[in-house]
């Protein structure tokens, strides 16, 4: 299935206009080398292609050493790099290359921001245009079906989730194993490489639990408690799983009223399918308990695709009084606060009137099934 990435169009503009490199991030299987193929035929340059993966160029791409690396991209129009996490001393040998041969085009991938960003922060900076391939969004769909379509696909979204393999897998029983041998390969590989764990057994506990705890406030204490960890020892394994694109953390708005909670964050996962998986729920919607979990996952997270792809500048928050009183998502934009809570039914809802009482100037929308197509895309 071609799925147009959002982000396609814009890079293939900076790599044609600007001599500036163009990195790449994502977590494993969300379709890095796929765009970056698809880039580069559009393009149609001379191109040395290079995989982190395979010993071939290490050396030379971890030399320093500049007539190693001129011999290596010469008669070449561009260059690509796979998996450049891989790569030993990768930061300071792109930029040799960015400023020594400025008509080379250089286009660079990472499965993980555990290590690549720390080798290519300080080298690179102001030579690279930075980018972040999620999985496949509502968005991007929409460009393939129409809104009836969306809609009848939608309960698949919250159950299987939007890696793009996903899609072209027909059948239960494969889908399944799809996600089984997403979770068991890929999931934990980059924290156990880069992140300094000895075994992933602690990190899929953790993950189980945190699975289980969607949409509500997490407690570091009582994690470490279960798991007979450290509070410490949580709050860096959750660091390591955001740096691994696994999930995400949203805090508390708090700004005018004493009793606005705030202290404890909730965490999402940025796909279902790999939610669903960890805890061996792949039922469908109708035979679920958790519906009302997944559909306030898949809101927030479609919202936070569609909005970093068009490249606004936003904040998400969570807001909850002492009192009981929430809203799902707090949207902060252009100076502006925009309140959406979240129901799965059609049921009516309106904003707490605590919350026009702090914030009289903020906006409130409640998102269901009958308008989220325009929420997400």
């Amino acid at each position: 299935m071609n799925i147009i990435r959002t982000i396609e169009a814009d890079i293939i503009d900076n790599l044609q206009n600007t001599t500036k490199g163009v990195v790449i991030y994502g977590a494993r299987q969300i379709g890095k080398t796929t765009l970056s193929n698809k880039i580069i035929s559009i393009l149609g340059l001379k191109t040395l292609r290079i995989n982190g993966d395979q010993s071939l160029y290490l050396d030379v791409l971890s030399s320093r050493d500049i007539n190693k690396l001129t011999n290596l991209v010469s008669g070449y129009e561009m260059l690509f790099i796979d998996e450049a996490q891989r790569i030993a001393e990768i930061g300071i040998n792109l930029k040799i290359i960015l400023d020594n041969f400025p008509k080379l085009k250089v286009l660079i991938t990472g499965s993980s921001a555990l290590d690549l960003r720390s080798k290519i922060a300080e080298p690179l900076t102001g030579r690279v245009w930075s980018y972040r391939l999620y999985p496949i969004s509502i968005h991007e769909l929409r460009s393939i079906y129409n809104q009836v379509e969306l809609d009848s696909h939608l309960e698949e979204r919250l159950v299987y989730g939007s890696y793009p393999e996903i899609f072209s897998i027909q059948g239960f029983n494969q889908k399944k194993e799809y996600l089984q041998n997403l979770s068991d390969a890929y999931l934990y590989k980059d924290l156990l490489e880069f992140g300094g764990l000895k075994n992933s057994s602690k990190v899929r506990d953790l993950l189980k639990l945190l699975a289980f705890q969607v949409g509500s406030q997490v407690s570091l204490s009582e994690l470490g408690s279960t798991l007979n960890m450290s509070k410490d020892t949580v709050s860096r394994y959750i660091d390591l799983l955001e740096k691994s694109y696994v999930v995400f953390r949203m805090s508390g708005f708090s700004r005018n009223l004493r009793n606005e909670v705030g202290k404890m964050d909730k965490i999402y996962f940025y796909d279902l399918g790999v939610r669903n998986i960890l805890i061996d729920n792949l039922k469908a919607i109708r035979d679920r308990n958790d519906i009302g979990l997944l559909w306030e996952n898949f809101l927030v997270v479609e919202r936070l695709k569609k909005l970093a792809n068009s490249k606004s500048l936003f904040s998400h928050y969570f807001w909850k009084l002492s009192s009981g009183a929430e809203i799902d998502l707090i949207e902060e934009r252009d100076g502006e606060l925009y309140g959406f809570e979240f129901k799965w039914g059609k049921k009516n809802v309106k904003a707490p009137a605590s919350w026009h009482t702090a914030y009289p100037e903020a906006e409130f929308a409640f998102i269901n099934r009958g308008n989220f197509l325009e929420f997400v895309s």
